[in-house]
């Protein structure tokens, strides 16, 4: 499943490479879940690894990044 929301991560948090080191993975990693999508295990690492400072909440939320998984809140 491809998602634009992996390039709104890179982009909350500056670059690819800074997205990479974050997360602790070579940013071609990156670059093969822009084709391929975020393995559903790593999702919630992204969402972390988009947090600016502590407190925040994170600038790409797992809904964003997987909403086969993660589906959006309804609204009440």
């Amino acid at each position: 499943m491809k998602t634009p929301a992996i390039d709104k991560a890179i982009a909350a948090v500056g670059s690819l490479t800074e997205l990479a080191a974050r997360m602790k993975v070579d940013p071609q990693v990156l670059v093969n879940w822009r084709k391929r999508g975020i393995p559903a295990e790593r999702v919630l690492e992204v969402e972390r690894a988009t947090v600016m400072e502590h407190g925040e909440p994170p600038k790409v939320r797992r809904h964003e990044l997987r909403p086969d998984i993660y589906p959006a809140e309804q609204a009440a």
